[in-house]
């Protein structure tokens, strides 16, 4: 039985982007979410909210997700981290990318506010399955 979902650290330079996902993840999935608006921030909060997911944008100004992934793997909590991108770029070719990067997987922007905690609920548990 994996363990259950409950901190998401969630990285999105777009402030209504970041609201409505935030929103929709906490009303909706019942997770808690620490939601940064760039990647420097997101590696200041990586100790002490230890997140068990990370939510990246793809595309942001000064570190992209990429970046940040690379960053995050540097930290001690963040080696393991699971992490999914968030983008509007998912053509096959970009999605194998950042898979190879390490990624569970990415989630296509605009992306459904009402689905969004199911979708990355669903990742969790297929990412937990498979490490059991």
């Amino acid at each position: 039985m994996p363990a259950p979902l409950t901190r998401i650290l969630y990285v999105e330079d777009e402030p209504d982007i970041q609201a409505v996902a935030k929103l929709a993840l906490e009303a909706v999935g019942g997770y808690t979410v620490h939601a940064c608006s760039s990647g420097r921030d997101a590696l200041q909060a990586m100790e002490e909210f230890r997140p068990q997911l990370a939510l990246l944008d793809v595309m942001m100004p000064g570190m992209d997700g990429p970046a940040k992934l690379e960053q995050l793997r540097l930290l001690p909590h963040g080696m393991r981290l699971p992490v999914v991108f968030m983008t509007a770029k998912v053509q096959p070719e970009e999605v194998l990318a950042l898979k190879k990067l390490g990624a569970l997987a990415v989630i296509p922007k605009p992306f459904d506010p009402l689905q969004l905690a199911a979708q990355v609920n669903a990742i969790w548990e297929r990412d937990q399955m498979g490490q059991s």
